[in-house]
């Protein structure tokens, strides 16, 4: 079974890195004829075999190195993009060819270095964090920019005709490269409708070379290739051909001035992003389409390695691309030794087939190209017009698109970043960081208090107020919450700030809470600052620091809580008057007679009721009852004090309640008879009286209206607990 796996494995990467190749090496041939037309169109052949190397070198290096099961890396647009504007430039500025071709290929090498310096710091999935507009203004703008570059090599117009020049003239189009483009193009368009075996590029190709041999039929002179513009031309990869040529050009290295070396950065630092970007998007789809979890820090060193490699013997630089990636998918591949056949058979196709690529057509690369380009154009951002809510956001596509266009692709990045900041900048203004406001007779502690108790505080609950906070607390949303804190801070004596579901605490928001905190001094009032943690999502110790902000330096004004409950609790020990509560061990049990629920009970009946009870002690921590035990007993305790705990699922537990000194707890299981639905931990050494339910069937025999009494009793209790639990929930989804 295992060797028959194995044989499908194999069977499945071996025809899908063929199918792989068959999409990939024509984009790549095309690709290198754009970047090195661009120096003069002589150099298309040129061009043609650096995008070969890339092809093979890119694609057997990254799959050696990369993670990544399926994914094919080759050439790819943004690198035809970037290479090909660096070229003109460097032609505007009359830089020599042969200079131009070797600063070509350090740009490549640079790019390399920065994407391994990228996985190597671990900055991989900090890339994948782009904001979308910018990436689709960027896509976009690539995709037109590789248009743009193409117009004039579909229409045959002159070498240094601009696109817009070249669409105007329609006296200088050479009509039989626009027959070749426009066959490539529409076949193109046609193929995937009919067949899905052969790969579009491949029968686009095959209808240009086709038409260019019909055309040649009617005119001897097309079938030469030197000195024909129509074609590519010889490679010259053999003899003193192009490898020699690299070889010298390495040489002249000296040559270069350091002012030239220095501009390659700029433009290397945004080719590396482009290309990490291009191979992580691809990845990330992959991850979706086969539910695997790529490695981006080693797929970028992967694919740096992979571009010095590349350059290094004269290619062109690549990332992972979409569609040669979803063919090899589609085609059964299931490792990476699928982008080892592809990079190998990209190899053995340029050997056996080098006479064949001379006769590929320029325009016929040029129809590829454009479609090409045509398809990175991403229409999603249409939809983004529809809506006042996404309209700023199209407003950033439409402005890295024509940064892009105008200026220039480095610029374009910087642009579109920016305006994505001020866009989030004026998200997180725009809402309220203020997510409840309770008073503390509207919001209670987890901890019971008895009936007189629970007057008093919803009497001076009022007296102290609570804030839930939200998002980030930053320069950009502390004037409203000051402005929300105003009104609050000249009247309640406690402010209570929960910090849970803040994400983020910059020093404008710190010096904010010092003032707040300083007017509350004026009045004696006190400022609480609940969920202080440590660890907030930004990694920054929110305890430490407010302490080294001086917003916790007057220890008398702030206290800081781990929970909001213990903060609510310690407010309402201060509106009853109970700050100085003596310790659990220095509080003496309580009898019968002095527990709310025994209160007008006589002495000898309660006599015969604490005849029938169990006096039990537990040290702090122990557990009382676990959920699912039978709840048969009920828990009146004389001293201490017992958490109660409701399951959350996963294991994981919450704190629902606390009952004191005089409070019982246990009711619900003892009245109905189920299992216990929590779990009950004392807090402190706890005293109680246990009553059993085979004690009280006993007791009710003697004793029929002390039972009736005390089953009432603490179904009057519990029904008071939910009367309360309602109006706070009641409360909570008023908010």
């Amino acid at each position: 079974m295992r060797t028959l796996m194995g044989r499908t494995f194999l069977t499945g990467d071996f025809w899908g890195g063929l199918a792989a190749m068959l999409v990939a090496l024509p984009a790549a041939v095309a690709f290198g004829v754009t970047i090195y037309a661009a120096i003069a169109p002589s150099y298309a052949a040129l061009g043609a075999l650096a995008g070969l190397i890339g092809a093979t070198v890119i694609g057997l290096v990254a799959s050696l190195l990369g993670g990544t099961d399926r994914l094919i890396s080759a050439p790819c647009a943004p690198a035809a993009a970037v290479l090909s504007a660096f070229a003109i430039g460097l032609v505007s500025d009359g830089v020599p060819a042969g200079n131009i071709i070797l600063l070509l290929l350090m740009l490549g090498i640079l790019a390399g270095l920065f994407q391994t310096l990228f996985g190597f710091i671990g900055i991989g999935r900090l890339i994948r964090y782009i904001p979308y507009p910018v990436v689709s203004g960027y896509l976009t703008g690539v995709g037109l920019i590789i248009v743009g570059s193409q117009i004039a090599k579909l229409l045959g117009t002159p070498a240094g005709t601009t696109w817009y020049h070249s669409l105007i003239s329609p006296w200088l189009w050479d009509w039989q490269a626009v027959a070749i483009g426009a066959a490539t193009i529409i076949t193109m368009l046609v193929a995937p409708r009919l067949t899905r075996k052969v790969p579009g590029t491949i029968l686009g190709i095959a209808a240009g070379a086709a038409t260019y041999f019909t055309l040649a039929t009617q005119n001897p002179a097309l079938f030469e290739t030197i000195g024909n513009p129509l074609v590519i031309g010889p490679l010259g990869a053999s003899g003193d051909g192009y490898f020699a040529s690299i070889t010298a050009r390495w040489h002249e290295i000296g040559e270069l001035r350091l002012a030239q070396v220095g501009a390659l950065m700029g433009s290397a630092l945004t080719l590396a992003v482009l290309l990490s970007i291009d191979t992580l998007k691809t990845c990330v789809v992959l991850d979706q389409m086969t539910r695997s979890q790529h490695n981006s820090n080693r797929e970028l060193l992967a694919q740096g390695v992979a571009n010095i490699s590349a350059c290094s013997v004269g290619g062109i630089p690549g990332a992972g691309t979409m569609g040669a990636t979803l063919v090899n998918l589609s085609s059964g591949a299931t490792t990476r030794a699928s982008g080892v056949i592809e990079g190998l058979s990209a190899l053995v196709f340029a050997l056996l087939l080098s006479n064949f690529i001379a006769w590929i057509p320029v325009a016929a690369l040029a129809g590829i190209l454009i479609a090409v380009g045509i398809r990175m154009i991403d229409r999603e951002p249409l939809r983004f017009i529809q809506s006042p809510a996404t309209v700023f956001d199209f407003a950033v596509v439409v402005a890295v698109i024509v940064v892009a266009l105008t200026i220039g692709l480095i610029a374009a990045s910087a642009v579109g970043v920016g305006l994505s900041i001020l866009l989030f900048l004026r998200e997180q203004i725009g809402g309220t960081v203020v997510r409840h406001k309770l008073y503390v007779n509207q919001m209670s502690s987890n901890w019971h208090r008895p009936e007189a108790e629970t007057r008093v505080l919803e009497q001076k609950g009022d007296q102290a107020v609570i804030f839930e906070l939200q998002g980030s607390l930053f320069f950009g949303t502390t004037q409203q919450l000051y402005g929300q804190l105003d009104t609050e801070i000249k009247t309640r004596q406690f402010i209570i700030l929960d910090l849970k579901r803040v994400q983020s605490v910059d020093v404008t928001a710190a010096h904010m809470l010092s003032q707040v905190r300083d007017v509350l001094a004026e009045r004696s009032a006190m400022l609480l600052l609940s969920n202080v943690r440590e660890n907030l999502p930004n990694g920054r110790n929110l305890r430490e620091f407010l302490e080294q902000t001086g917003v916790t330096e007057k220890h008398d004004t702030v206290r800081l809580f781990d929970e909001l409950d213990s903060a609510i609790e310690w407010v309402e020990d201060r509106l009853l008057g109970e700050a100085e509560t003596a310790s659990p061990l220095q509080e003496t049990p309580l009898e019968l007679a002095e527990m709310e629920l025994f209160k007008v009970r006589k002495d000898e009946t309660l006599a015969d009721l604490e005849a029938r009870l169990d006096k039990v002690t537990y040290p702090a921590g122990a557990t009382v009852y676990s959920r699912g035990e039978q709840g048969n007993a009920i828990y009146l305790i004389r001293r201490g004090s017992v958490k109660i705990f409701a399951p959350l699922g996963a294991g994981r537990t919450r704190h629902i309640a606390t009952f004191g000194r005089g409070d019982f707890f246990g009711g619900l299981a003892f009245l109905d008879g189920r299992p216990r639905g929590n779990d009950a931990i004392t807090a402190s050494e706890t005293e109680f009286f246990v009553l059993s339910r085979e004690q009280l069937e006993v007791l009710s025999e003697e004793h029929k209206r002390l039972v009736i009494t005390l089953l009432t009793a603490i179904s009057r209790s519990l029904a008071l607990r939910l009367r309360h639990a309602d109006t706070e929930i009641a409360m909570l989804h008023e908010y």
